[in-house]
């Protein structure tokens, strides 16, 4: 069981680092991208959709994901105190408030990697469609 420890403590808590770490950095990578972004470089509304909206959807599936993995280092949390309570066959608080707090630190590193992700992905869907709209009314006015 103490491998199941190790689990929670440095897969899970790891991988959630890891999914901040490429949430952010995909975050900066697309606000650099917006602030350099020629309009009048791009013909189609396709295809300036298609550049504006890379890397998104990765931001998003973190946003969305990191708290079940949060609760999955919950789950194998509890299970670990539960277990090491049935192994000593007696009920030690100092125990079960150690497996407590390591189950509640899964879920709480799967918020704070959750919401900001989350908050990232939602300002820039929201300026990759300012974008869009100025690029409508950019060639709206060099058709008149």
């Amino acid at each position: 069981m103490e491998n199941l420890k190790e689990l929670v403590d440095y897969g899970i808590i790891g991988m959630l680092f890891l999914m901040s770490f490429f949430a952010v950095g995909f975050a900066i990578e697309r606000y650099m991208f917006y602030k350099k972004v020629d309009l009048k470089k791009y013909r189609e509304k396709n295809e300036l959709e298609i550049d504006l909206s890379n890397n998104l959807s990765i931001i998003a599936t973190i946003g969305s994901n990191a708290p079940y993995i949060g609760l999955l280092g919950t789950v194998l949390g509890i299970m670990l105190t539960f277990y090491a309570m049935g192994q000593t066959g007696m009920v030690q608080t100092k125990e079960i408030m150690i497996g407590l707090a390591l189950a509640l630190k899964a879920t709480a590193m799967g918020l704070i990697v959750a919401i900001p992700s989350t908050v990232f992905y939602n300002l820039l869907v929201r300026k990759m469609e300012v974008l869009v709209a100025k690029w409508e009314i950019l060639n709206e006015n060099e058709k008149i």
